[in-house]
């Protein structure tokens, strides 16, 4: 259970850069709800593989903290159809685990059939992961989640507590900073 109104919530982000390659990098940024940054790690992931939800939880790993509340990842799809299991997440890491995105979609269910045609598991996965519920935040933007271990509420509510600007909550902004950062410094090495 989160408990959204203690002034030291620590939330753990995690987004991608991906630039066309075989793997893309996810960073984890932890932030506290007075938006310090207390704790970074780094993972991969494989381009069309299945390999997300191991690269989330390496990070998770990688930070061995105890005092997160709660996962929010910047989409549940990532390095082109890799699909993330959110609720094994929250199994392991025993914490909500909340799936944000930012636009209006069909779905993904045709693109998955046709990219991966014989891909019966992916497509399992990604039917899976279940619905997304659009949430207005107090910046006047709405944005879509799926939730796990917590309810849509108060996943949007916690969103709305860690968004300042526009629809992006500040813990994932800066994750896809970062990692687009990192990104581009692996190029000139």
């Amino acid at each position: 259970m989160m408990h959204l109104e203690k002034p030291g919530i620590r939330i753990l982000g995690i987004a991608e850069s991906y630039r066309n390659r075989e793997s893309s990098l996810l960073c984890g940024i932890v932030m506290r709800r007075d938006l310090i940054i207390d704790g970074c790690a780094f993972s991969k992931a494989t381009i069309g593989g299945k390999d997300a939800t191991n690269a989330v939880l390496d990070i998770w790993n990688t930070l061995g903290r105890d005092d997160i509340n709660a996962i929010l990842l910047s989409g549940c799809i990532i390095s082109w159809f890799n699909i993330i299991d959110s609720d094994h997440i929250r199994e392991v890491t025993g914490i909500p685990v909340i799936g944000v995105s930012y636009e209006e979609s069909d779905g993904l269910h045709d693109d998955i059939r046709h990219h991966f045609p014989e891909d019966e598991e992916r497509l399992s996965c990604y039917l899976k992961l279940g619905a997304r519920i659009s949430y207005p935040l107090s910046t006047g933007k709405t944005i879509y989640l799926r939730a796990w271990g917590t309810d849509h509420g108060a996943a949007g509510r916690l969103c709305n507590i860690f968004t300042r600007q526009g629809h992006v909550p500040e813990p994932v902004r800066v994750a896809r900073l970062v990692a687009r950062g990192a990104d581009r410094f692996y190029d000139y090495r």
